[in-house]
């Protein structure tokens, strides 16, 4: 599921200050996509072999709705 994502791939740098905090950003689920698939700044791209289409949309939805990212 997304959580299970983020957790694995996307917290590395999310949740280490070394990327942006997305956290209750709320960001437009189309934005998180194509972030994801074509890299911006320093953030990689990632293929559709590392985060699949499904996988990806569960973490966009996530992001963009403000959910919880990571278990507690």
């Amino acid at each position: 599921d997304g959580v299970q994502v983020y957790e694995k791939v996307c917290s590395h740098c999310h949740e280490a200050n070394v990327g942006p905090v997305l956290k209750g950003r709320q960001l437009p689920v189309a934005y998180i996509e194509r972030v994801v698939r074509h890299g911006n700044r320093a953030m990689p791209s990632f293929r559709p072999s590392e985060i699949d289409d499904a996988a990806l949309a569960d973490v966009a939805r996530l992001i963009g709705a403000g959910a919880p990212l990571v278990k507690e």
